[in-house]
């Protein structure tokens, strides 16, 4: 039976693209020594923070957006064989538009 996951309040889902391997100078890099790609495209969106005075934040990012977050951010959580990262809205750095 698979399994869907909905983000609370102002956290997002995310999964991570799989960068381009690049060979330079014939050295090839093995996956453990590569950093995971701080790049994602937003699967699933909370309905927004609470704010004190009772009025729900909207977020920004919406489901298909491809985000940028810093290194650190998010928590890693694995369903049904699938990788995927949680993290709260204000952890994004930005959205990557088409120029």
């Amino acid at each position: 039976m698979s399994q869907s996951i909905r983000p609370l309040r102002d956290r997002i889902l995310l999964t991570r693209e799989e960068e381009k391997e690049q060979i330079r100078g014939g050295i090839i890099i093995p996956d453990t020594a590569k950093e995971k790609p701080q790049r994602a495209k937003v699967v699933a969106v909370g309905d927004g923070k609470l704010l004190d005075n009772g009025l729900r934040l909207q977020p920004s990012v919406k489901v298909g957006d491809t985000v940028l977050f810093g290194k650190y951010s998010g928590t890693e959580i694995k369903v049904d064989d699938k990788e995927y990262i949680i993290m709260k809205e204000e952890e994004v750095l930005g959205i990557l538009e088409n120029a």
